[in-house]
């Protein structure tokens, strides 16, 4: 597919917005391309049509607040304004449901809270661009968490939303026993589910179809995918991380996009990118379980703050190491173009 072919909607005056809510959601996993998004879209819909309805409205929504605000065009397009909204909205319906892995139709009041908060995710994205733009850092998904921490904390005031029980950190302390005997099931699961929870998704299914999504833009953004997925769960058995824990895939989301940041997409992946990510993954799988417990006293789920914190500061440190190619996020497309960019630099 060529590039005129996959972008041939982005300006198109009418479907323009459907172009650029199904890339805010393949952004979620740095995938600019509406086709990928459109397949991750699915791949949720296959589990919980509940969780994709508040996908697409987390999206829309977010999208036509930068819109309203008329927010830098080029950053709505590549769906940069949607990505945030998706997971909030997920989250909320996911964090208010008993039923945590399909979810329960949310009511009015929480429809309205979801529309509020994706508005919000979407005004805070620039205050997290003023404030790591001079360092060429991107924003990630920062206004997700801290949207995401300071709404869900407020719905125990509120009783026309309840909360499920879920609303609360999933650290190893909620794992106790002996190590328990690990199968084969310990790991598929584990590296499958690992990316299903990215989008808050209790599906194996779902997460190798969020997989192949990513692997239709870039192959080595999937292999990164897999890999940070894997490298967590070699992690957790490897300590003797609570065999329900993995399976259900909390060591894996945040490693998984801690690869997919570092290897290709803000780096360019030659040997000591690819090594530096190898590290950001097996450190971020150790932080996930320490947030989980710092987190503990206040009720607060870690959601992805453990690849934000992680990924920042691994980012950071990219001055203090010539050996590393950062990208900087204006010019991140996919591991492929950014590493034939690099190299045709290079050749001049």
């Amino acid at each position: 597919m060529t590039v005129l072919q996959k972008d041939r909607f982005r300006d198109h005056p009418i479907v323009g917005i459907i172009d650029w809510t199904l890339r805010g959601i393949g952004q979620v996993v740095f995938q600019n391309n509406p086709i990928s998004g459109a397949v991750i879209l699915g791949a949720i819909f296959y589990n919980s049509w509940i969780y994709g309805i508040a996908c697409l409205v987390g999206t829309i929504i977010s999208t036509l607040t930068a819109l309203l605000f008329k927010a830098d065009k080029g950053m709505i397009k590549d769906g940069l304004f949607g990505f945030n909204g998706a997971l909030i909205a997920i989250a909320l319906v996911a964090y208010t449901s008993p039923n945590f892995t399909t979810a329960n139709p949310p009511n009015g009041y929480l429809w309205l809270y979801i529309v509020l908060c994706a508005a919000f995710a979407s005004i805070i994205t620039p205050a997290f661009g003023a404030l790591l733009g001079p360092h060429k850092v991107p924003g990630l998904t920062m206004p997700f968490v801290l949207a995401t921490w300071f709404v869900l904390a407020a719905l125990l005031q509120f009783t026309t939303i309840d909360v499920s029980n879920a609303l609360k950190p999933t650290s190893p302390s909620d794992f106790t026993g002996p190590r328990p005997d690990y199968t084969w099931i310990t790991w598929f699961h584990g590296i499958s589910m690992g990316i299903a929870e990215i989008f808050f998704q209790d599906n194996w299914v779902t997460g190798i179809v969020i997989l192949i999504g990513i692997a239709i833009n870039t192959r080595i953004g999937a292999a990164m995918a897999l890999m940070g997925s894997t490298l967590a769960v070699a992690t957790a058995v490897f300590y003797g991380a609570h065999d329900a824990a993995i399976r259900d895939g909390l060591f894996g989301y945040n490693a998984a996009l801690t690869a997919m940041a570092l290897g290709g997409t803000f780096f360019v992946l030659n040997l000591p990118g690819f090594i530096y990510t190898v590290i950001g993954v097996l450190v971020t799988a150790r932080v996930w379980a320490s947030l989980g417990i710092f987190l503990e006293p206040s009720g607060m789920p870690v959601l992805t703050s453990a690849f934000v914190f992680v990924t920042w500061l691994m980012l950071l440190a990219k001055i203090g190491f010539p050996s590393l190619i950062p990208v900087a996020p204006a010019d991140a497309t996919t591991p492929e173009e950014n590493l034939k960019r690099y190299r045709s630099a290079q050749n001049r």
